[in-house]
């Protein structure tokens, strides 16, 4: 049996190629030494006998050990299927020579077998296993002068034991090969759906914090901008120099600047706003709004309607952010004169409004059907979050976020929870937040 498989190609079990089925080290050892161990039972029985041939039959069986031998250690054999048959009929030759001389060359076809099944595709490896099957029991029965059913019993069951051996390795291996692919298939697919799940993670984090800085630092900036810029205005001659107005306006940009520092310190570390810990979420939109009122000059009133309720975490930073993002739009686009937080407690919902009366703005759904996500009443916010910062702090806990503008008409943002939804228990069950 040659050293290695021969690449020729061959039929498959469910899939894998036999010429690609490897032989166990210790199949093929035992077929070497069963080889040796025939030849040497023919040769010994010959010379015991006496019988006028016995000189051939040594000559033939150390041929036939030559060329097995030749062959099981030639790499020419293992890689080209035109050696290997050429090998395997050189063979069968030099046998067919040592069984003329001798009825024990017949116990060869056994080892024979193992190599026809290993070297030829399974078709003409089945094929040429019958013709030595035949071949062996003619040859026996021509030393023996007669034809006996155990004659033709044992070489037909030995080619029945082979073919059923050979052919059930190639399926459990087949099956084996199969399996390991399999696992290797999915621990790709585990490592490509770890790698997504990673970069989904970086995409969320990444998206958090730039709605994080759009709804503090760059709202907080921008008031710091207003801030500073009417303080030199109120230096300036031609307007007339009011150092007192400068001077409180400037504090007053000074007070926005530490606010926004402690804001930024607060979503690195994934913590609720300031005023959210200090007091209740109606107290912390109560002085938004009057902060808003004395900062922009807008009037800017607050309303609570139905009973108190206890929301999670979570819902009230995206209430209180949602309201910063909509008063500060107003603030610096919509040239309003005054505008209208109303926060309202249904049966089966909360909402929040924030209403102004500015110049409003025509919305333009995006390629999916949705409002416009410019997030300012003349289509330009900073950073171009605006509704779409917004809308995604309300989907993410499962609210609604409602967009009702026309140009002078003002603007109405409207953002609606479903009480059932945003209740401290619910958000803890989707690991959301803790409860008040």
């Amino acid at each position: 049996m040659s050293a290695h498989p021969p690449a020729a190609p061959d039929p498959a079990v469910d899939g894998v190629p036999l010429d690609r089925v490897p032989v166990p080290t210790a199949l093929r050892w035992g077929v070497h030494v069963l080889v040796v161990a025939l030849l040497v039972l023919a040769v010994m029985r010959g010379v015991a006998a006496g019988t006028p041939g016995w000189p051939m039959v040594v000559i033939l069986a150390g041929l036939v050990g030559v060329v097995y031998a030749v062959g099981a250690g030639s790499p020419r054999v293992s890689r080209s299927p035109r050696a290997a048959r050429i090998w395997l009929a050189l063979l069968l030759v030099a046998w067919l020579a040592l069984l003329a001389f001798s009825p024990e060359a017949v116990y060869l076809a056994f080892p024979w077998f193992f190599l026809l099944l290993h070297l030829l595709p399974r078709r003409a490896g089945l094929l040429a296993i019958g013709v030595v099957t035949v071949t062996a029991v003619a040859g026996f029965a021509w030393h023996q002068r007669t034809l006996t059913a155990a004659m033709v019993i044992g070489p037909v069951l030995g080619a029945g034991v082979v073919i059923a051996t050979v052919l059930g390795y190639q399926a459990l291996y087949a099956e084996s090969e199969n399996r390991r692919r399999l696992i290797v298939e999915l621990d790709r697919a585990q490592s490509e759906l770890a790698a997504a799940e990673r970069r989904a993670g970086m995409m969320a984090e990444r998206e958090r914090l730039a709605r994080e800085i759009h709804d503090t630092l760059a709202q907080g900036l921008s008031s710091i901008q207003l801030l500073l810029r009417a303080a030199t205005r109120s230096l300036e001659p031609e307007r007339g120099v009011d150092p007192g107005r400068a001077r409180d306006l400037v504090e007053q940009a000074r007070h926005e600047a530490h606010e926004n520092l402690a804001e930024a310190r607060r979503f690195v570390r994934a913590l609720a706003p300031g005023d959210l810990e200090q007091s209740t979420l109606t107290g912390a939109l109560q002085r938004l709004c009057e902060t808003t009122t004395s900062r922009a000059g807008i009037p800017v009133s607050f309303h609570e309607v139905g009973p108190p309720v206890a929301l999670a975490t979570p819902v009230e930073v995206a209430l209180l952010r949602i309201a910063q993002a909509a008063l500060s739009n107003t603030t610096q686009h919509a040239r309003a004169t005054r505008a209208d937080v109303t926060f309202t407690v249904m049966d089966g919902a909360v909402s929040l409004d924030i209403v102004d009366d500015g110049i409003g703005f025509a919305p333009r759904p995006d390629a999916a059907g949705r409002e416009p996500i410019d997030g300012s009443s003349d289509g330009s916010s900073v950073g171009g979050f605006g509704l779409r910062s917004m809308a995604s702090r309300a989907a993410e806990l499962g609210g609604l976020l409602a967009v009702e503008s026309q140009p002078g008409s003002g603007t109405a943002i409207s953002v609606r929870f479903e009480r059932a939804a945003v209740a401290p228990a619910a958000a803890a069950h989707r690991e959301a937040g803790g409860s008040r």
